[in-house]
């Protein structure tokens, strides 16, 4: 069965904020990589500099079942409400349940990213659900894995 997590989303302070979570819950931050760090992405221009050192993607194991993720936006393409600034981030055990979740809960809601592989070798979608709910779903290939 997936996995639920909470995946938090800031405006430039993710860095600072799970440094910050890290000293509270302990633990170590297995990755936290930029968006500088990004492969050139067909169709999208060039990242600017001062986007560069924004936080892409970090995880902060909490427990054996939990793992806080989260993100810097991305100036232009997302905006920032505190206190919706999360998503639910559902992992899936296999592709099939990657897209059984994402088709059956996507229903009646706006696609933000369709389903597909990725660079960092997942299969991943996010949406708003009908209710005004953010999802993630990412499924880990194993035979796809990039580090």
């Amino acid at each position: 069965m997936a996995t639920v997590n909470v995946y938090l989303t800031f405006d430039g302070e993710c860095e600072e904020a799970f440094k910050f979570y890290q000293s509270v819950f302990g633990g170590e931050i297995p990755f936290m990589g930029r968006f500088g760090e990004m492969p050139p992405q067909e169709g999208m221009p060039p990242i600017s500099d001062d986007v560069k050192n924004r936080i892409m993607h970090v995880s902060l194991p909490i427990s054996a079942e939990t793992m806080l993720m989260g993100s810097d936006s991305m100036p232009g393409m997302h905006t920032i409400t505190k206190g919706n600034n999360f998503s639910l981030s559902v992992n899936a055990n296999s592709h099939e349940e990657a897209e059984d979740l994402f088709n059956k809960l996507s229903v009646g809601g706006t696609v933000t990213m369709p389903l597909a592989d990725t660079f960092w070798g997942a299969y991943f979608g996010m949406w708003t659900d009908k209710f005004g709910i953010n999802w993630m779903v990412n499924y880990d290939d194993p035979t796809k894995q990039q580090h």
